[in-house]
């Protein structure tokens, strides 16, 4: 066989398992599970009051910034805005 077929052909099998890693994701990404559905509708003044204490934490240092934006996150999900 020579140098150019067997690069060919190297390249192709490389190119197919590309191709199967790929697909295999796709598969990964489609069993995954839906989004969660809504919650049911919550009291926006506690919302905004739990929004309230968690900046005082925050600045307080009682909580590191990564808990509070995924907290703060959360909660700002909750409310109702219109």
């Amino acid at each position: 066989m020579s140098q150019a077929s067997f690069q060919k052909q190297q390249r192709e099998k490389a190119r197919r398992e590309r191709s199967a890693a790929k697909e295999a994701k796709r598969a990964e990404r489609g069993a995954a599970p839906a989004v969660e559905p809504l919650a049911p509708p919550t009291d926006q003044a506690a919302v905004l009051a739990e929004l309230a204490d968690l900046h005082e934490r925050f600045e307080a240092g009682q909580i590191a910034f990564d808990d509070f934006e995924i907290t703060k996150q959360r909660l700002v999900e909750q409310l109702d805005v219109r």
